[in-house]
């Protein structure tokens, strides 16, 4: 695993996040977690935000900020943080080069 590089968000995802904040007239973060479990062995934890803790590595563009918590970055090393509109529904979603296999749902992970 190459853990020399953090991730990164798309231009897509961040202007997902803009517009998200524009509509509730707040300015969340975007907080983008690994955690253990899912059907794979790790699973994505993505949400919304207030705060920024101390550790967190802050990716931000336009006043839009992604966070990521020192525990999931390397697990996230090179990955990219996208947003993806398709027929079965719109999310965020990571491009993660360090998962060796994912489930269907796009969620869980194992490396």
């Amino acid at each position: 695993m190459d853990l020399s590089l953090p991730p990164t968000v798309t231009d897509r995802a961040f202007a997902q996040l803009a517009e998200i904040n524009g509509s509730t007239n707040s300015a969340q973060c975007l907080r983008v977690a690994v955690e253990g479990g899912g059907c794979s062995g790790f699973q994505y934890e993505i949400k919304l935000e207030d705060d920024v803790a101390d550790d967190d590595l802050v990716l931000e563009k336009d006043g839009q900020k992604v966070l990521v918590d020192s525990v999931s970055l390397p697990f996230l090393a090179n990955a990219v943080i996208d947003y993806t509109q398709e027929l079965i529904g719109a999310r965020f979603v990571i491009e993660n080069p360090n998962a060796t296999s994912s489930c269907g749902c796009g969620t869980s992970f194992s490396m």
